[in-house]
């Protein structure tokens, strides 16, 4: 049995990942501000398996982080893996955006993952062992037009997470520091997002997954610690094209990424979650269920490369030793 902690646990990834944990008996401390979600993720938690431990709390309050990962410890006697999920965003144009809004976002997206990363690894040093997850994004290389602050927060926490991993390794620290570069994923943001547009927001990018395809990669890499995984096939298009072709890109996305990122399909929300938490629970799955995929193949395929190279490797011997004796 390991501790889990997972913020951002009330709902979308950080709920499908606290109840794939769940699943495979841990304990996991449930981290969001809202109180809803989070009870109803607890349930899902106990049928599934596992023991949660709920701590509602803002990830951009530093004092509270510390706080919570200093009673998880205190209660279990261990920290295994921490996972940095809770985020929001303001959907817009840049000049739009307003102080206040620039400020909470960097506050939850980028201090709130760097408070929870430094609270576990204060438990985790002291012991060399441990993992921490970011959930990342292909925009933290690759920035949309309409979500300037959120695009610049991830980038922020992976520029962060590469200079911590350094020092890490440095110290010859058996903490390992992960970073997940998540697609479109169908998840409730989408519904509580902070939206200066007229229409519903839509994830953007051709193919959108369900949050349980990162549950799957975050379970891997707690098991299997690497630098940095990128899910999904317009993941890696996106980071070759913008390593390639950023000037391209540029005019593409800018000509496209207002559209793309609405639908008037749905109706607008009229309230949005980035200064409070909306009452009720959403769950893991936002308004696209009709377009999300359930499984990425190149995931797949990622998580069992040692299966296929020697699988490979064994189909080339044997058409070697089928040539030589023809």
């Amino acid at each position: 049995m390991r501790v889990i902690a997972v913020t951002g646990a009330s709902s979308g990834i950080g709920r499908a990942i606290a109840r794939a944990f769940g699943a495979r008996g841990d304990t996991v401390a449930l981290i969001a501000r809202g109180r809803d979600g989070l009870d109803a993720a607890a349930e899902e938690l106990r049928e599934a398996g596992g023991t949660p431990l709920v701590y509602p709390l803002d990830v951009a309050d530093r004092d509270a982080v510390d706080a919570c990962a200093d009673d998880l410890v205190l209660r279990t006697g261990q920290l295994d893996v921490w996972v940095n999920d809770a985020m929001v965003s303001v959907l817009g144009p840049a000049w739009s955006l307003s102080t206040g809004e620039l400020d909470r976002v960097t506050r939850v997206n980028y201090f709130g993952a760097v408070w929870g990363t430094l609270a576990a690894l204060r438990h985790m040093r002291a012991h060399s062992r441990g993992t921490i997850i970011q959930i990342g994004s292909l925009l933290s290389y690759r920035s949309i037009p309409m979500q300037s602050a959120y695009c610049a927060s991830k980038a922020a926490l992976r520029a962060f997470t590469d200079s911590l991993r350094s020092e890490l390794h440095d110290e010859k620290s058996g903490v390992n520091l992960c970073h997940l570069l998540v697609p479109a994923v169908n998840t409730p943001q989408f519904d509580v997002i902070r939206n200066k547009f007229a229409g519903h927001a839509h994830p953007m990018g051709g193919v959108i997954y369900q949050p349980e395809v990162i549950a799957k990669a975050a379970l891997w890499v707690a098991d299997h610690p690497l630098r940095e995984l990128a899910i999904g096939p317009m993941t890696l298009a996106g980071m070759f094209g913008q390593a390639l072709l950023p000037g391209r890109l540029d005019r593409s996305l800018g000509k496209n990424a207002r559209t793309a990122q609405v639908t008037r399909e749905l109706p607008k929300p009229s309230l949005d979650n980035l200064l409070a938490p909306l009452p009720g629970d959403r769950g893991a799955h936002g308004s696209f269920d009709d377009e999300a995929r359930s499984s990425s193949v190149q995931l797949w395929a990622r998580m069992n490369a040692k299966v296929l190279t020697a699988g490979a490797l064994a189909a080339a011997a044997a058409l070697l030793w089928w040539r030589r004796r023809a």
